[in-house]
Protein backbone atom coordinates (compact mmCIF):
# COMPACT_ATOMS: atom_id res chain seq x y z
CA UNK A 1 0.00 0.00 0.00
CA UNK A 2 1.42 3.59 -0.86
CA UNK A 3 1.63 5.52 2.11
CA UNK A 4 0.93 9.58 1.45
CA UNK A 5 2.95 11.52 3.64
CA UNK A 6 0.48 14.87 2.95
CA UNK A 7 -2.96 14.53 4.34
CA UNK A 8 -4.53 17.12 6.90
CA UNK A 9 -7.55 16.78 9.14
CA UNK A 10 -8.75 19.95 10.71
CA UNK A 11 -10.73 19.27 13.68
CA UNK A 12 -10.15 17.28 16.59
CA UNK A 13 -13.68 16.60 17.19
CA UNK A 14 -15.60 13.35 17.10
CA UNK A 15 -15.86 13.34 12.97
CA UNK A 16 -12.56 15.02 12.52
CA UNK A 17 -10.73 12.07 14.57
CA UNK A 18 -12.57 9.12 12.83
CA UNK A 19 -11.79 10.26 9.57
CA UNK A 20 -7.68 10.65 10.55
CA UNK A 21 -8.05 7.20 12.12
CA UNK A 22 -9.87 5.99 9.01
CA UNK A 23 -7.17 7.38 6.70
CA UNK A 24 -4.15 5.98 8.95
CA UNK A 25 -6.10 2.89 9.09
CA UNK A 26 -5.46 2.79 5.27
CA UNK A 27 -1.63 3.46 5.19
CA UNK A 28 -1.95 7.42 5.07
CA UNK A 29 0.68 9.64 7.63
CA UNK A 30 -2.34 12.32 8.78
CA UNK A 31 -2.03 15.57 10.95
CA UNK A 32 -4.96 15.83 13.01
CA UNK A 33 -5.04 19.80 13.90
CA UNK A 34 -6.53 20.64 16.90
CA UNK A 35 -7.09 23.97 19.18
CA UNK A 36 -6.35 22.36 22.63
CA UNK A 37 -3.05 21.26 23.75
CA UNK A 38 -3.77 18.65 26.23
CA UNK A 39 -6.18 17.17 23.88
CA UNK A 40 -3.53 16.66 21.51
CA UNK A 41 -1.08 15.74 24.57
CA UNK A 42 -3.64 12.58 25.72
CA UNK A 43 -3.84 11.02 22.01
CA UNK A 44 0.02 11.21 21.39
CA UNK A 45 0.55 9.79 25.28
CA UNK A 46 -2.59 7.29 25.28
CA UNK A 47 -3.78 6.68 21.87
CA UNK A 48 -7.20 7.63 22.33
CA UNK A 49 -9.15 10.75 22.24
CA UNK A 50 -11.79 10.66 25.13
CA UNK A 51 -13.68 13.52 25.02
CA UNK A 52 -15.58 12.56 21.65
CA UNK A 53 -14.34 8.99 20.80
CA UNK A 54 -13.81 7.05 24.40
CA UNK A 55 -12.80 3.64 23.68
CA UNK A 56 -11.40 4.14 20.17
CA UNK A 57 -7.76 3.35 20.03
CA UNK A 58 -6.19 6.23 17.57
CA UNK A 59 -3.63 4.70 14.57
CA UNK A 60 -0.70 5.94 15.32
CA UNK A 61 0.40 7.45 11.86
CA UNK A 62 -2.23 10.10 13.19
CA UNK A 63 -0.36 12.70 14.17
CA UNK A 64 -1.86 15.46 16.87
CA UNK A 65 -0.75 18.92 16.39
CA UNK A 66 -1.62 22.24 17.16
CA UNK A 67 0.24 24.52 14.81
CA UNK A 68 -2.62 24.92 11.96
CA UNK A 69 0.16 26.60 9.70
CA UNK A 70 2.30 23.87 9.81
CA UNK A 71 -0.78 21.59 9.30
CA UNK A 72 -1.69 23.54 5.88
CA UNK A 73 1.71 23.85 4.66
CA UNK A 74 2.48 20.48 5.18
CA UNK A 75 -0.79 19.09 3.40
CA UNK A 76 -1.82 18.81 0.11
CA UNK A 77 -4.86 17.03 0.72
CA UNK A 78 -7.28 18.88 3.68
CA UNK A 79 -10.40 17.15 5.39
CA UNK A 80 -11.82 20.55 7.08
CA UNK A 81 -14.14 19.18 10.19
CA UNK A 82 -14.20 22.33 11.98
CA UNK A 83 -17.63 24.01 13.24
CA UNK A 84 -19.48 25.80 10.70
CA UNK A 85 -19.44 29.21 13.16
CA UNK A 86 -15.51 29.03 13.56
CA UNK A 87 -14.79 27.85 10.48
CA UNK A 88 -13.98 31.21 8.27
CA UNK A 89 -12.33 32.95 11.23
CA UNK A 90 -9.88 29.92 11.43
CA UNK A 91 -8.68 29.77 8.05
CA UNK A 92 -9.02 32.98 6.61
CA UNK A 93 -5.63 34.09 8.17
CA UNK A 94 -4.27 31.00 6.25
CA UNK A 95 -5.64 32.16 2.64
CA UNK A 96 -2.74 32.71 0.57
CA UNK A 97 -1.06 28.85 1.60
CA UNK A 98 -4.53 27.09 1.00
CA UNK A 99 -3.92 27.92 -2.59
CA UNK A 100 -3.90 25.26 -5.34
CA UNK A 101 -4.58 22.59 -2.23
CA UNK A 102 -7.68 20.36 -2.15
CA UNK A 103 -9.97 21.02 0.56
CA UNK A 104 -12.81 18.48 1.38
CA UNK A 105 -15.47 19.60 3.43
CA UNK A 106 -17.34 17.57 5.72
CA UNK A 107 -18.99 19.98 8.24
CA UNK A 108 -22.92 19.79 7.93
CA UNK A 109 -23.68 23.58 8.27
CA UNK A 110 -24.82 26.63 7.03
CA UNK A 111 -23.25 30.36 8.12
CA UNK A 112 -25.41 32.34 10.11
CA UNK A 113 -26.38 35.79 8.03
CA UNK A 114 -24.96 34.63 4.66
CA UNK A 115 -26.30 31.60 4.28
CA UNK A 116 -23.52 30.14 3.08
CA UNK A 117 -22.38 26.42 3.20
CA UNK A 118 -18.88 25.73 4.12
CA UNK A 119 -17.77 25.07 0.25
CA UNK A 120 -18.80 28.34 -0.69
CA UNK A 121 -16.66 29.66 2.68
CA UNK A 122 -13.66 27.73 1.47
CA UNK A 123 -14.06 28.95 -2.24
CA UNK A 124 -14.14 32.51 -0.61
CA UNK A 125 -11.40 32.16 1.68
CA UNK A 126 -9.30 29.72 -0.46
CA UNK A 127 -10.88 30.98 -4.01
CA UNK A 128 -7.36 29.22 -6.26
CA UNK A 129 -7.81 26.21 -3.83
CA UNK A 130 -9.55 22.97 -5.53
CA UNK A 131 -12.78 22.40 -3.34
CA UNK A 132 -14.91 19.46 -2.57
CA UNK A 133 -16.98 18.11 0.06
CA UNK A 134 -17.98 14.63 1.99
CA UNK A 135 -21.25 13.68 3.35
CA UNK A 136 -23.36 10.69 3.55
CA UNK A 137 -24.90 8.59 6.61
CA UNK A 138 -21.89 8.73 7.87
CA UNK A 139 -22.42 8.59 12.51
CA UNK A 140 -18.64 9.35 13.74
CA UNK A 141 -18.24 6.91 16.18
CA UNK A 142 -19.47 4.13 13.63
CA UNK A 143 -16.94 4.96 11.12
CA UNK A 144 -14.18 5.52 13.85
CA UNK A 145 -15.19 1.35 14.72
CA UNK A 146 -15.10 0.53 10.76
CA UNK A 147 -18.77 -0.39 10.99
CA UNK A 148 -19.65 -0.84 7.24
CA UNK A 149 -20.32 2.63 6.10
CA UNK A 150 -20.59 4.72 2.37
CA UNK A 151 -20.58 8.16 1.70
CA UNK A 152 -20.51 10.60 -1.10
CA UNK A 153 -17.48 12.77 -2.19
CA UNK A 154 -18.56 15.64 -4.17
CA UNK A 155 -17.34 17.98 -6.58
CA UNK A 156 -16.61 19.12 -10.66
CA UNK A 157 -13.07 18.16 -9.83
CA UNK A 158 -13.01 15.07 -10.92
CA UNK A 159 -9.33 14.10 -9.97
CA UNK A 160 -9.83 15.48 -6.61
CA UNK A 161 -13.20 13.04 -6.72
CA UNK A 162 -11.05 10.34 -7.59
CA UNK A 163 -8.22 11.02 -5.16
CA UNK A 164 -10.24 11.10 -2.00
CA UNK A 165 -11.92 7.92 -3.23
CA UNK A 166 -8.23 6.56 -3.22
CA UNK A 167 -7.14 7.11 0.37
CA UNK A 168 -10.68 6.99 2.13
CA UNK A 169 -11.81 3.85 0.23
CA UNK A 170 -11.07 0.38 2.87
CA UNK A 171 -12.82 -2.40 3.88
CA UNK A 172 -15.50 -0.96 5.93
CA UNK A 173 -15.69 2.58 4.06
CA UNK A 174 -17.04 3.00 0.34
CA UNK A 175 -16.81 6.43 -1.28
CA UNK A 176 -19.16 7.42 -4.12
CA UNK A 177 -18.87 10.15 -6.63
CA UNK A 178 -21.09 12.81 -7.35
CA UNK A 179 -20.62 16.21 -9.23
CA UNK A 180 -23.71 17.89 -7.63
CA UNK A 181 -21.63 19.79 -4.64
CA UNK A 182 -24.37 21.65 -3.38
CA UNK A 183 -26.90 19.30 -3.64
CA UNK A 184 -24.89 17.10 -1.65
CA UNK A 185 -23.47 19.66 0.72
CA UNK A 186 -26.85 21.02 1.14
CA UNK A 187 -28.44 17.79 2.27
CA UNK A 188 -25.92 17.44 4.66
CA UNK A 189 -26.77 20.69 6.57
CA UNK A 190 -30.39 20.21 6.08
CA UNK A 191 -31.05 17.11 7.58
CA UNK A 192 -30.12 18.23 11.21
CA UNK A 193 -33.06 20.16 11.65
CA UNK A 194 -35.13 17.19 10.93
CA UNK A 195 -32.98 14.69 13.34
CA UNK A 196 -33.83 17.10 16.28
CA UNK A 197 -37.42 17.00 15.86
CA UNK A 198 -37.07 13.06 15.49
CA UNK A 199 -35.48 13.27 18.62
CA UNK A 200 -37.88 14.79 20.62
CA UNK A 201 -40.56 12.35 19.28
CA UNK A 202 -38.92 9.31 20.06
CA UNK A 203 -38.11 10.68 23.50
CA UNK A 204 -41.98 10.93 23.77
CA UNK A 205 -43.07 7.63 23.14
CA UNK A 206 -44.05 8.53 19.12
CA UNK A 207 -44.51 5.58 17.27
CA UNK A 208 -42.69 4.14 14.45
CA UNK A 209 -45.68 5.37 12.02
CA UNK A 210 -44.62 9.11 13.21
CA UNK A 211 -40.85 8.97 12.87
CA UNK A 212 -41.43 6.94 9.06
CA UNK A 213 -44.21 10.39 8.48
CA UNK A 214 -41.29 13.15 9.34
CA UNK A 215 -38.10 11.30 7.80
CA UNK A 216 -40.62 10.94 4.44
CA UNK A 217 -42.55 14.43 4.73
CA UNK A 218 -38.94 15.79 5.91
CA UNK A 219 -36.84 14.24 2.60
CA UNK A 220 -39.96 16.28 0.91
CA UNK A 221 -39.35 19.44 2.17
CA UNK A 222 -35.43 19.06 1.97
CA UNK A 223 -36.04 18.74 -1.73
CA UNK A 224 -38.46 21.28 -2.41
CA UNK A 225 -35.96 23.86 -1.13
CA UNK A 226 -33.08 22.74 -2.58
CA UNK A 227 -34.37 22.59 -5.91
CA UNK A 228 -35.81 25.48 -5.56
CA UNK A 229 -31.93 26.49 -5.12
CA UNK A 230 -30.88 24.91 -8.20
CA UNK A 231 -29.89 21.38 -6.47
CA UNK A 232 -30.54 17.96 -8.48
CA UNK A 233 -33.50 16.41 -7.22
CA UNK A 234 -32.39 13.47 -7.80
CA UNK A 235 -29.37 13.68 -5.71
CA UNK A 236 -31.63 13.76 -2.34
CA UNK A 237 -32.67 9.88 -3.72
CA UNK A 238 -28.51 9.00 -2.46
CA UNK A 239 -26.61 8.65 0.32
CA UNK A 240 -26.38 12.56 1.20
CA UNK A 241 -30.25 13.14 1.03
CA UNK A 242 -32.09 10.07 2.31
CA UNK A 243 -28.98 8.28 3.41
CA UNK A 244 -27.76 10.57 6.12
CA UNK A 245 -31.79 11.55 6.96
CA UNK A 246 -32.49 7.86 8.12
CA UNK A 247 -29.26 7.55 9.92
CA UNK A 248 -29.57 10.80 11.58
CA UNK A 249 -33.23 10.76 12.28
CA UNK A 250 -33.41 7.34 13.61
CA UNK A 251 -29.91 6.68 15.41
CA UNK A 252 -28.90 8.18 19.26
CA UNK A 253 -25.74 8.25 18.24
CA UNK A 254 -26.62 11.38 16.34
CA UNK A 255 -25.70 15.05 17.60
CA UNK A 256 -28.81 16.32 16.70
CA UNK A 257 -31.36 13.43 17.14
CA UNK A 258 -29.52 13.39 20.96
CA UNK A 259 -30.39 17.15 21.57
CA UNK A 260 -33.86 16.73 20.16
CA UNK A 261 -34.12 13.66 22.45
CA UNK A 262 -32.95 15.96 25.66
CA UNK A 263 -35.64 18.46 24.55
CA UNK A 264 -38.39 15.46 24.65
CA UNK A 265 -37.40 14.48 28.32
CA UNK A 266 -37.84 18.54 29.19
CA UNK A 267 -34.70 19.90 29.00
CA UNK A 268 -33.87 23.42 27.62
CA UNK A 269 -32.38 24.07 24.93
CA UNK A 270 -29.30 25.54 26.28
CA UNK A 271 -28.76 22.57 28.82
CA UNK A 272 -29.48 20.03 25.90
CA UNK A 273 -26.65 21.13 24.23
CA UNK A 274 -24.63 21.70 27.31
CA UNK A 275 -25.55 17.87 27.79
CA UNK A 276 -24.04 17.11 24.70
CA UNK A 277 -20.63 18.64 24.70
CA UNK A 278 -20.37 19.15 21.19
CA UNK A 279 -21.37 21.25 18.42
CA UNK A 280 -25.23 20.40 17.19
CA UNK A 281 -25.33 21.81 13.26
CA UNK A 282 -28.89 21.33 13.54
CA UNK A 283 -29.64 23.95 16.48
CA UNK A 284 -27.43 26.55 14.59
CA UNK A 285 -28.99 25.92 11.16
CA UNK A 286 -32.63 26.57 12.29
CA UNK A 287 -32.96 30.16 12.43
CA UNK A 288 -31.55 30.47 9.03
CA UNK A 289 -33.18 28.20 7.53
CA UNK A 290 -36.39 29.47 8.37
CA UNK A 291 -36.03 32.85 7.48
CA UNK A 292 -34.33 31.64 4.24
CA UNK A 293 -37.31 29.45 3.19
CA UNK A 294 -39.38 32.62 4.52
CA UNK A 295 -37.39 34.41 1.59
CA UNK A 296 -37.55 32.65 -0.97
CA UNK A 297 -41.27 31.25 -0.47
CA UNK A 298 -40.80 27.49 -0.15
CA UNK A 299 -43.45 25.75 2.25
CA UNK A 300 -41.42 24.21 5.04
CA UNK A 301 -43.69 23.16 7.87
CA UNK A 302 -41.33 21.36 9.83
CA UNK A 303 -38.97 23.69 9.65
CA UNK A 304 -41.44 26.09 10.89
CA UNK A 305 -42.68 23.88 13.35
CA UNK A 306 -39.47 22.78 14.87
CA UNK A 307 -38.62 26.71 15.04
CA UNK A 308 -41.72 27.33 16.88
CA UNK A 309 -40.68 24.81 19.51
CA UNK A 310 -37.38 25.98 20.05
CA UNK A 311 -38.01 29.68 19.66
CA UNK A 312 -41.26 30.21 20.20
CA UNK A 313 -42.81 28.14 23.10
CA UNK A 314 -45.06 25.66 21.47
CA UNK A 315 -44.66 21.87 21.93
CA UNK A 316 -44.17 19.03 19.63
CA UNK A 317 -47.53 17.95 20.21
CA UNK A 318 -48.98 21.24 19.22
CA UNK A 319 -46.45 21.40 15.72
CA UNK A 320 -48.06 17.99 14.90
CA UNK A 321 -51.35 18.43 15.37
CA UNK A 322 -51.20 22.05 13.55
CA UNK A 323 -49.90 19.68 10.49
CA UNK A 324 -52.06 16.61 10.56
CA UNK A 325 -54.89 18.94 10.51
CA UNK A 326 -53.56 20.62 7.51
CA UNK A 327 -55.64 19.88 3.63
CA UNK A 328 -54.15 17.05 2.45
CA UNK A 329 -51.89 17.05 -0.74
CA UNK A 330 -49.93 14.98 -3.28
CA UNK A 331 -47.73 12.41 -1.55
CA UNK A 332 -44.51 12.46 -4.10
CA UNK A 333 -43.48 15.77 -6.12
CA UNK A 334 -40.05 17.03 -5.46
CA UNK A 335 -40.62 20.27 -7.20
CA UNK A 336 -44.07 20.97 -6.08
CA UNK A 337 -44.03 24.47 -3.56
CA UNK A 338 -46.98 23.55 -1.46
CA UNK A 339 -48.32 20.70 0.57
CA UNK A 340 -47.22 18.94 3.53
Amino acid sequence: MTVRQSIAVLGGGSFGSAIANLLAGNGQAVRLWMRDPEQASYIRQHGENPRYLKGVKINPLVEPICDLEQAIAGSDLIFVALPSTALREALQPYAAQLAGKMLISTTKGIEANTFKLMSEILQEVAPQARIGVMSGPNLAREVAEYALTATVVASEDEALCQEVQRVLHGRSFRVYASADRFGVELGGALKNVYAIMAGMAAAMGMGENTRSMLITRALAEMTRFAVKLGANPMTFLGLSGVGDLIATCSSPKSRNYQVGYALGEGLSLDEAVDRLGEVAEGVNTIKVLKARAEQLEVYMPLVAGLHAILFEGRTLQQVIGALMSGEPKTDVDFISVSGF
